[in-house]
């Protein structure tokens, strides 16, 4: 499997059409995956803000507060009101924000970024990521780029380990999963549980090349990597019926 950086896309704006202008830089072949940063797909789609664009609500201005008093570090109300109002459940409050994206990604702060973006305040992420990775491979195949999977991507922390890595946010043209289940072992003994989530193992496999910060290379051709004989799944975010970390923190609100 090779991966390699899109080079020298310029900065995104709103209304760019990112399939022209990754076709116009990679020479993209059939059975290739086009991992895209939500970074550039929010810019393009408009998802900017400002913190003026958020009158603050008691509830914003209370968990300000609370963070203030128990974690010592100042919050902006008006950043809570923010992720209040891109999330649809609010899991955790302190020291940090936890909560649930209106497309089921659970992630600190709804995901909203306050890095490279020039003239805004805030970043938020795509409404719809599959959404967007549908258009952008339709983008593609109109160019006569066809059967290019796309992958939006984003990094995020994960529990009870430190430092971050690339998550899957949305896909288009594979699926979310492959399913082991039901597959013999070296040994002849049947998988019962295995769900691969590779849609997410790209999307950290990209982000080695991608880069934080300033690394500027917000798009990768994934090359060589085959999905194979197995059957495939569109599920990556749990329910909360079967999330039994979000039903204890449940639990745990109703309990205080």
């Amino acid at each position: 499997m090779e991966l390699n950086g899109v080079a020298e896309l310029p900065e995104i704006r709103p209304g760019d059409d990112i399939a022209e202008l990754v076709a116009d830089r990679a020479a993209l072949e059939p059975g290739d995956v086009l991992t895209v940063a939500s970074t550039i797909v929010s810019k393009a789609e408009g998802r900017t803000a400002d913190l003026e664009d958020y009158p603050v609500s008691g509830r914003a201005q209370e968990i300000a507060d609370r963070i203030a008093e128990l974690a010592d570090e100042e919050k902006d109300p008006r950043f809570a009101q923010a992720v209040l109002e891109e999330s649809t459940e609010l899991l955790i409050d302190t020291p940090f924000l936890l909560t649930e994206t209106r497309f089921g990604h659970i992630c600190v702060n709804a995901g909203i970024d306050r890095s490279n973006v020039p003239d805004h305040d805030l970043l938020l992420l795509p409404k719809r990521p599959t959404e967007s990775a549908e258009r952008i491979r339709s983008g593609l195949e109109q160019r006569g780029i066809e059967d290019v999977a796309v992958v939006v991507t984003d990094t995020c922390g994960r529990p009870f380990r430190h430092g971050q890595r690339g998550v899957a946010l949305g896909w288009a043209g594979m699926p979310a999963s492959r399913d082991w289940r039901g597959e013999l072992d070296r040994d002849g003994h049947e998988l019962g549980v295995t769900v691969q989530s590779v849609v997410d193992e790209l999307a950290a496999a990209a982000n080695l090349v991608t880069g934080e910060g300033a690394g500027g290379t917000p798009a990768v051709v994934v090359r060589g990597w085959e999905f194979g004989d197995h059957e495939g799944s569109d599920e990556l975010f749990r329910s909360v019926e079967s999330d039994f970390v979000r039903q204890s923190l449940r639990d745990w609100r109703f309990d205080k």
